[in-house]
């Protein structure tokens, strides 16, 4: 049976990463006005954002296995060392923090990485490409104190934050079920496709054995890379690691979801490459002190809720719904309480969750030892871990109850009547798709 335990223990062997050098053992004290020197890994796509966006700051390192990418970052900050291998750039001695945007099964061996250096991580979301990972660097971080920040930079928006307050505030009375939808994949990347069969030259500007790093060997082909990983089991989360680490974050933390989970999904038939066109899972949680049960679902690609729910859930948002009303909420917009004649006279509570200097200025601001970054991971990385159990269900074909004290799965029940599994041979191959294995070298 996975477990915590043996998983951590599995990670400690195997890891390339134990700390050695003197270099290695001692962190920068930074004043207000000192500027970290950052390491910057993925600098294209969202990278380049995340880049520029602690640009005000020392950018002393860049990694992209993409050369274009690379050069044309490199022309913007010229100072800074490249690399197209960010094991190597982690060996610049003089980092205080990277900044990490790749494809999702390179952010934890990249994060891992940093992490047992002692260096701050500002990682992409999803934070992790599995279940186990998340735990790994939940842990890590913790360890070693450094500044973290997953970058979901809709965490700190006012609606968001707005949102929030009024859950808190017990506004709509006991939430019984919260509905959150995404109109991906659909025109935004394909899923439910076959792996293709032709083999097309590598491109002159692409390293594509390192844009691999821990996944298993395969020809290249642009249905991968550079941007249709998502939907690539080897290489992204399907639609769940794309937008329900941003529109399930506001019910994580208004409700404060946590404790043994019950998932079950239905879509279509798992493939064993690709994610699906459509999924609908439902996470249902049980009483968390005073906060009454609750069933979060989750809509994806081709399908959507009944009709009663659909009409006020916006595409790319929230529905709470409670006893004594709903919020519906899109996900860069403001709270609206439903029906609207019943909060017609409804007064919001006076604002308690402080505005946001901004996701990146929160987290070097924690990095310089002011404050704490609120997307931290001690809290994305409980959040990953249930998201990514949406998939889990899914591909295993079963409803599954996680325990996250145990870190297992500990009861199952199978959704697809042709399956022949007992319910033993069920819940290892369900605990084996927590985690993965790495090709040799890329360790965690």
């Amino acid at each position: 049976m996975f477990s915590r335990r043996s998983f951590l223990q599995v990670a400690g062997s195997t890891s390339l990463c134990a700390i050695s050098s003197p270099a290695w053992a001692y962190r920068r004290i930074l004043g207000a006005n000192n500027r970290l020197n950052i390491g910057a890994i993925g600098v294209g796509g969202r990278g380049a954002g995340d880049l520029d966006a602690v640009g005000s700051e020392n950018i002393v390192a860049l990694c992209d296995v993409d050369r274009n990418a690379l050069d044309a970052a490199a022309n913007r900050y010229s100072v800074a060392k490249k690399y197209v291998d960010y094991r190597s750039l982690l060996e610049q001695s003089d980092l205080d923090a990277v900044v990490i945007g790749t494809p999702d099964h390179h952010h934890a061996p990249a994060t891992s990485r940093a992490l047992r250096r002692g260096l701050h991580v500002y990682c992409e979301k999803p934070l992790t490409h599995t279940v186990a990972e998340a735990r790994l660097i939940t842990e890590l971080a913790k360890e070693k104190g450094v500044a973290t920040q997953m970058g979901t930079q809709n965490h700190e928006h006012p609606g968001y934050l707005r949102l929030v307050e009024l859950l808190q505030t017990n506004a709509i009375g006991p939430v019984r079920s919260v509905h959150v939808i995404t109109d991906r994949p659909g025109k935004w990347w394909p899923q439910g496709v076959a792996i293709p069969a032709e083999q097309p030259a590598v491109p002159e500007h692409l390293n594509w054995d390192l844009w691999l790093g821990p996944a298993a060997t395969r020809s290249y082909h642009s249905a991968f890379a550079p941007f249709r990983w998502r939907g690539w089991w080897d290489y992204g989360c399907g639609a769940v690691g794309d937008m329900a680490i941003h529109l399930m974050d506001p019910a994580f933390w208004g409700l404060k979801l946590g404790g043994p989970v019950t998932v079950r999904s239905e879509g279509p038939r798992p493939d064993p490459y690709s994610a699906p066109k459509w999924m609908h899972t439902v996470f249902s949680f049980a009483q968390r002190g005073e906060l009454a049960p609750v069933d979060v679902h989750w809509y994806e690609g081709e399908t959507s809720p009944e009709k009663s729910i659909a009409d006020d859930l916006p595409m790319n948002g929230s529905l709470f719904v409670g006893d004594l009303g709903k919020i519906a909420i899109a996900h860069d917009g403001m709270p609206k309480l439903l029906p609207v004649d019943r909060f017609a006279e409804f007064t919001p509570p006076a604002p308690f969750l402080p505005a946001s200097p901004g996701h990146h200025k929160q987290w070097i601001e924690a990095a310089k030892g002011n404050g704490k970054a609120s997307s931290s991971f001690d809290y994305s990385g409980p959040f990953t871990e249930v998201v990514l159990l949406g998939n889990v269900a899914y591909r295993s074909e079963a409803e599954i109850t996680y325990d996250p004290a145990k870190m297992e799965i500990t009861q199952i029940h199978s959704s697809n009547p042709t399956s022949s599994l007992s319910q033993a041979a069920l819940l290892t191959v369900a605990n084996r798709l927590l985690t993965k294995e790495y090709r040799k070298g890329w360790e965690v």
